[in-house]
């Protein structure tokens, strides 16, 4: 495995690679629903493709009174899972190889990521949306992999895959959970031992709106009400969000009808944000 802190050097080992070169971008602490996206990537790269990870901790997505300083970092850990899961290129970039001192470029997407997350992270789309375009420039892919826990994410890189003519194949990975249903994320590290037994509720709720769908419900409005309903009894949590969307465009659904539709969610758990959703096939 190659591990590369430079750009100049990766696009190099990247213009040498063969191909299909397949790249999972990530901001690193990686776990088991990493850890099934490059194997994705592995089964999609062949015996003679290439696969990329990036790990980097993108300051411009995080909010002044969010957890940058405090993102989980596990350099060695995740070196060790990237090389034992086959990767050819580990690309660490610094935030000073990244940006330089008095950028003035952003890559702004002005409807995707108005709603959801969007709405009570605002600037965070346009730090995703302009890391993720500087990523694609340098690994120059074939493919690109991410998860299906943050839905909306997937959804706003293929519509600037789309609009800005990118030659990528964009790919999702389904959500990869714990035992107990918890969707894996890097942020499940903060939870207290009590927060943890609690955060279960949050896949519990969702399927519980979803059985209401498959016994013939389509109002967004008793599918919301049942998820809070379950939410509302857990001591110490706040929901920031809980609503219906079309799974491409991410407007707000009244009801559900012949387009799939995604009931997402994003709950504190004391002092941690944890985002889930659901996915609602059609019939």
């Amino acid at each position: 495995m190659k591990t590369s802190g430079k750009i100049a050097a990766t696009q190099k080992f990247c213009q040498r690679a063969p191909k299909p070169l397949v790249f999972v971008p990530t901001m690193g602490a990686l776990h088991e629903g990493h850890a099934s996206l490059i194997r994705k990537a592995k089964i999609l790269a062949g015996k003679k493709g290439t696969v990329a990870v990036s790990i980097f901790v993108n300051p411009t997505q995080f909010g002044p009174k969010e957890d940058f300083s405090k993102y989980p970092r596990a350099v060695q850990a995740d070196n060790a899972l990237c090389r034992s899961l086959g990767v050819n290129l580990l690309f660490r970039p610094a935030s000073e190889e990244m940006y330089f001192k008095s950028p003035s470029i952003q890559v702004q997407e002005g409807k995707l990521s108005t709603v959801l997350c969007g709405a009570s992270r605002p600037g965070h789309f346009n730090g995703v949306c302009t890391v993720v375009t500087k990523l694609f420039h340098i690994v120059q892919p074939d493919i690109a992999i991410f998860g299906e826990k943050d839905w909306q994410q997937l959804a706003i890189i293929r519509r600037m895959v789309r609009d800005l003519n990118f030659p990528i194949q964009i790919i999702g990975g389904a959500i990869v959970r714990e035992s107990d249903g918890l969707a894996m994320s890097s942020r499940n590290h903060y939870l207290s031992c009590r927060e943890r037994s609690l955060a279960p509720f949050l896949s519990l709720a969702l399927q519980e709106a979803k059985s209401l769908y498959h016994s013939g419900e389509c109002r967004a409005s008793v599918f919301a009400a049942s998820i809070k309903k379950t939410l509302s009894k857990l001591s110490g949590t706040r929901v920031d969000y809980i609503q219906v969307v079309d799974s491409e465009n991410l407007q707000p659904l009244s009801k559900v009808g012949d387009r799939s539709a995604t009931i997402a969610l994003a709950v504190f758990f004391g002092k941690t944000r944890l985002i889930d959703n659901i996915q609602l096939s059609l019939k």
